[in-house]
């Protein structure tokens, strides 16, 4: 088949609903070729035999960052496969452009090499956040400085050399939220990143509510089936060509497989996020009402990712669980439990975590697709496991020794510390 016919298929003018949008952006050229399924082109090169013209189109390239007109010339520059998710991500976030990564740190670090390649190193941040891009931020490891403030103090941190604010809403792993739109209003002229990947553009779209850069570990909802990795990075065409220039120096391409895989799982993005965010909602409320569990945190927006604190040893809990997965990542089908203390947010400085919510009785779980109750069963007998450690009825204790959340919960119950619970040494993963 003509590689031409590969080409980066164009969107389409009208609007459609979510759910539309879910199965056929990317796809939208596929009839007209006598295709039903997206192929996959696994190509790293591509003949030319023209080669003064394709020094120009690589001068094009290297110049302005946009998409090359005609075949591709070299896997690390484009990919048509991964071209199509980028197009369908593209369109469910409504921002121009998307670029996809190996992975969302790799997207993340894209984004801060492209704002300090402008002289623009300082950034302003919120915790928490996902614990590698806590470290990523507050390490310096690109370069980069960082002022960690609270929603409330951003237009404050702002100096003439930031280059980004960025948020994660909800957040990972206390899901607290954050008003975006007001949020954006005090970056002023500083694009703000808005993390998206608990939420989706299921359940929220960034940009709609003025930020300029949509950030997603793509691994987790979009993929959905713990199967695949990579990033992706949402937002106008202008700052798209200037990830497309750092991808291609730095390598971080997203594997045309996993571009497949990604496309794939956003036709059944909706369906999964909405079948698993209404057994999340039934399990935090059951989780509230549960005398072993001082406090649950489940976000206003809904979704699949549930947190609660526990009065005994968390450890216990995860090492108890059975139909329920003891392992880190989320978004899958199936539902996953950490502790985030020890895993996703161990890199991050002990009081920084403390301080930012996240305790050490806390646990995480992604709610999957099985059913509801079998779910609440495997937890009832997990909580059980560790009942002996239960703080008395009468006198529930508040569950870490941290300071009060600051984000939605429900079955908040307050009280003197229950303690501390010992834990593993430190083990950098994944969220």
């Amino acid at each position: 088949m003509d590689t031409d016919s590969f080409a980066t298929p164009s969107t389409t003018p009208r609007s459609r609903a979510l759910a539309t949008e879910a199965v056929h952006a990317g796809r939208d050229d596929l009839a007209a070729l006598g295709l039903h399924a997206p192929p996959i082109d696994l190509s790293t090169t591509y003949p030319s035999y023209d080669s003064r013209a394709e020094a120009e189109r690589i001068d094009t390239f290297a110049a302005t960052g946009a998409r090359l007109d005609g075949p591709p010339v070299y896997a690390r520059l484009d990919n048509p496969t991964t071209a199509r998710f980028e197009t369908a991500l593209a369109r469910l976030e409504g921002a121009e452009s998307a670029v996809s990564f190996a992975s969302g740190m790799a997207a993340l670090t894209a984004v801060l090499l492209v704002r300090a390649s402008m002289g623009l190193r300082h950034v302003v941040a919120v915790r928490p956040l996902y614990g590698c891009s806590d470290h990523l931020l507050g390490a310096g490891l690109l370069g980069t400085e960082v002022t960690w403030t609270d929603p409330a103090g951003i237009a404050d941190a702002i100096r003439p050399e930031t280059g980004l604010v960025m948020v994660e809403t909800p957040a990972n792993p206390t899901l607290t939220e954050i008003d975006i739109r007001a949020i954006a209003h005090s970056c002023g002229s500083v694009p703000l990143l808005v993390d998206n990947t608990f939420a989706t553009p299921v359940l929220q779209r960034p940009v709609e509510h003025g930020a300029r850069i949509v950030l997603h570990s793509a691994t987790k909802y979009l993929g959905g089936h713990g199967d695949v990795m990579g990033g992706v990075v949402a937002c106008d065409e202008e700052f798209a060509a200037r990830l497309r220039q750092v991808r291609f120096a730095t390598g971080g391409v997203l594997h045309p497989m996993a571009g497949y895989l990604l496309l794939r799982g956003l036709a059944t993005l909706p369906v999964r996020v909405r079948a698993a965010s209404a057994s999340a909602a039934e399990l935090s409320r059951r989780l509230a009402a549960d005398p072993r569990v001082a406090r649950v945190h489940y976000p206003k927006l809904g979704g699949a990712m549930v947190s609660f604190e526990v009065y005994g040893d968390p450890h216990r809990v995860i090492s108890a669980v059975r139909l329920i997965t003891p392992a880190v990542s989320l978004g899958s089908v199936d539902t996953l439990i950490q502790h985030p203390a020890s895993i996703s947010h161990r890199i991050v400085d002990q009081g920084d975590r403390r301080a930012s919510g996240v305790g050490d009785r806390l646990l995480r779980m992604s709610v999957g697709l099985e059913d509801v109750e079998d779910l609440w069963a495997d937890l009832r007998r997990a909580l059980s496991c560790d009942a002996a450690d239960e703080a008395p009825h009468g006198d529930r204790g508040r569950a870490d020794a941290g300071p009060p959340d600051h984000g939605q919960h429900v079955g908040d119950v307050s009280g003197p510390s229950a303690g501390t619970a010992a834990e593993p040494q430190p083990r950098p993963a994944g969220r």
